[in-house]
Formats: structure tokens, C-alpha cells, sequence
């Protein structure tokens, strides 16, 4: 595969998939596989060095308009967990119970505005962060979302008898929710006049998130997978993944200043921070690799993943030694791989290599590289 982005695709991670309905789904075979591969999981977590190979199964569908009908996004999730055990791999798949990432907008007045063959958008900003502070705000779970999220979680538990694992919701770090609900210019001019008011929303969002996040805890019980969403998850592993995109905008000063209080919270009510951003943010990963009880940190690192993928040079110093995973994903052919897993490993490193392998075939053989250069 050339390394370029391919600006045509829906989803460049996506994998195409056939649903199967609940009723149709052998959940005792995929069950008999999570367990063999949870195994391997635990010994990972457990180890301060080694590596393990994801094949992640994210269907373009779940992430698009079907992600507003429970039974279609259920249906090709089963699909794309049926389809995940011809490929070799550590990590199973598991299932989501994703609606957009407007969740904890929900609580400031701003619904969800559907456009044909999309994901959900947030309707409305507020212009300024002070509006958005004073707003008298709901519990997520009073929201027509947030009641939507839960039925979906119960209906993901009830249809698979609660024996297939199974994440949170995609809730995005308090930085992320903050930036979608204000005016993005305005919002970011404050972190420079009115840097109280950022923290204090921040704050607010954090608790917002706690709370509907061990509703959705309790819920799901023994089933759930951590630290969820786009991150390599399992029943052994620990920690709160959020999508922190935002962190690209801002400096590492402002970050520390700021915003690491609220995600560090947020992470830690649920076993320790796991942190996602699209895009380059290899100037900050010293600093991010340094936060208290981070679990993980995810990140792209070929051009066919994101447009603007991390360079691998300041991964190896900033997190071998840390105990702190790698969630290295990369979407590119078997060579591709095995180039950006020889820049990324060294003594000490924790790693997951995410692939996203066209072939059966193909995936055997990355997997074998990535093990043989990890070794």
C-alpha cells in the first residue's frame, strides 16, 4: 500500500462487514475466543514491557447514521466481532454502544442535528466560555441522549445474554466536549483571558462525565472492556479512554495549566487516564507520558491513518520504561508495519500495534513480523 491518505474513503479504518442479527450471532465461539485471548491480555497488563496485536474491527456504519438505530449498529457490530477471529491477533474486539460524540453536550441544551449518511453533529454553540459555565446545566442521563445511551447498553446486554464484552460509550475528555460546545475562537482566546473560567468548566464537565459513566459502570458489569472506544480494550485492562483532540490546538503549558486536571479526574474515577488525539501530537509526548497514572496513550503513525500522523522518533524515549501502552495504530501494508514497528519498539517499551490488515493472509503475516521484532 502507498503511503498517502486516501481522502475518497468514508473511513480509512473502517472494515466492511455483513451484520448478523443477535438470534443468529454464536456467542458461546466468540466467548470460547475473548477467553483465550484475555489470557494473553492479563499477562500483558501485568508486565512492564512487551507487545500485542490488535485487529481492529471498526465498521463504517456504527460510526455514521446507523449509529442512531440500536439494532442496526448492534447487527454490524456482531458482524465485524464474527469477522475479527479470522484474523490473527491478541486483543478481541468488543462491542460499543456509540451515538456520536455529543453525549455530554447533551447536558448544556445542545442536541444532535442529523444530515443524511452521517454521523450525529452538535447543534448550537455557545459564544462565549462564561455562558457556557453559567448555563444551568442537566445530568446526562435527563437527556434524550443519555436515556437513549442507557436503553442502548441494556439492549446490547440483554441481546447477547451479557457474555460478550463490551465498552462505554465514546464520551471525549472534558478539553474535547468544551470545544464542541463553544464558539472554537472565542473558546481558545480564553485560555489566554479568562484561564479560571476554562479550568472551572473543565471541572464541571469532568463531574458530568463521572457520574453518567458509572451509571453506564454498574450496567455493564463483569462484560466490561477498558479502556474502550478507538483504544485496544479488554476485560484485563484498566483505564478511561478519551478522544482529547483539542490538546493539538493548545501548548503544553496551557494543557498543564488547565486542562490536565479535569481528564486526570476523569481517568482516575475509572482506573487511570487513557488519552486519544487524531492528528500530530508528538510535541507533547513527553509531558502527556509524564501524567499521574496514565494507563495508555493512542496514536496514528502512517499516512493511510490520519493526514497528519505522529513521526515515530519521540515515541521510544518518551515511553519505554514508563509502563504506560502504546496504542500504535496503523492502517498500511505488511512492510509498512513492519517499518514503523522497528522505529517505534525498544527495550522497555509497552506497545499495541493496531492493524488494519485487508487479509486474513496479510494480518498472519504482520502479526508474525511484529512479534518477531518485539521479541
Amino acid at each position: 500500500m502507498k503511503e498517502q491518505f486516501n481522502y475518497t474513503l468514508k473511513d480509512a479504518q473502517a472494515t466492511t462487514v455483513t451484520p448478523i442479527a443477535p438470534e443468529n450471532f454464536d456467542i458461546q465461539k466468540y466467548a470460547d475466543y475473548e477467553q483465550k485471548l484475555q489470557e494473553r491480555c492479563a499477562d500483558f497488563w501485568k508486565k512492564d514491557s512487551g507487545v500485542l496485536v490488535y485487529r481492529r474491527m471498526r465498521v463504517g456504519e456504527v460510526f455514521a447514521e446507523d449509529s442512531a438505530d440500536m439494532k442496526k449498529s448492534l447487527a454490524w457490530q456482531l458482524g465485524a466481532l464474527e469477522k475479527s477471529m479470522l484474523f490473527k491477533a491478541d486483543v478481541p474486539n468488543f462491542l460499543e454502544p456509540w451515538y456520536g460524540i455529543g453525549t455530554a453536550a447533551a447536558a448544556f441544551g445542545k442536541d444532535y442535528i442529523w444530515e443524511p449518511g452521517q454521523a450525529p453533529a452538535v447543534n448550537g454553540k455557545f459564544e462565549t466560555t462564561e455562558q457556557a459555565l453559567n448555563y444551568a446545566v442537566k445530568n446526562i442521563a435527563e437527556t434524550p441522549i443519555g436515556k437513549h445511551t442507557l436503553n442502548m447498553v441494556e439492549y446490547f446486554l440483554e441481546s447477547t445474554k451479557s457474555r460478550l464484552p463490551m465498552s462505554y460509550c465514546d464520551v471525549q475528555s472534558p478539553l474535547n466536549v468544551a470545544g464542541n460546545i463553544i464558539d472554537t475562537n472565542n473558546f481558545l482566546t480564553d485560555f489566554y483571558l479568562a484561564p479560571e473560567i476554562v479550568s472551572a468548566l473543565l471541572d464541571k464537565i469532568a463531574d458530568l462525565l463521572i457520574d453518567f459513566t458509572t451509571l453506564q459502570k454498574n450496567l455493564i458489569g463483569s462484560a466490561l472492556a477498558s479502556p474502550g472506544h478507538g483504544f485496544a480494550s479488554s476485560r484485563a485492562f484498566s483505564g478511561f479512554g478519551m478522544s482529547d483532540d483539542n490538546a493539538v490546538m493548545i501548548s503544553t503549558e496551557h494543557y498543564k495549566e488547565m486542562v490536565e486536571k479535569s481528564f486526570a479526574t476523569l481517568g482516575n474515577a475509572f482506573g487511570g487516564s487513557v488519552f486519544h488525539s487524531c492528528g500530530n501530537w508528538s510535541d507533547k509526548a513527553q509531558y502527556i507520558a509524564g501524567i499521574a497514572k496514565l494507563k495508555m496513550a493512542d496514536g496514528a503513525f502512517t499516512l493511510g491513518t490520519d493526514p497528519a500522523p505522529n513521526p515515530t522518533e519521540p515515541f521510544p524515549a518518551a515511553f519505554a520504561g514508563t509502563g504506560i501502552v502504546l496504542n500504535a495504530r496503523m492502517v498500511g501494508d505488511v512492510h509498512l508495519i513492519e517499518e514503523k514497528v522497528r522505529q517505534l519498539w525498544a527495550p522497555g517499551m509497552k506497545l499495541i500495534v493496531v492493524t488494519y490488515c485487508a487479509t486474513p493472509e496479510e494480518q498472519a503475516e504482520a502479526y508474525d513480523r511484529i512479534h518477531e521484532i518485539c521479541k
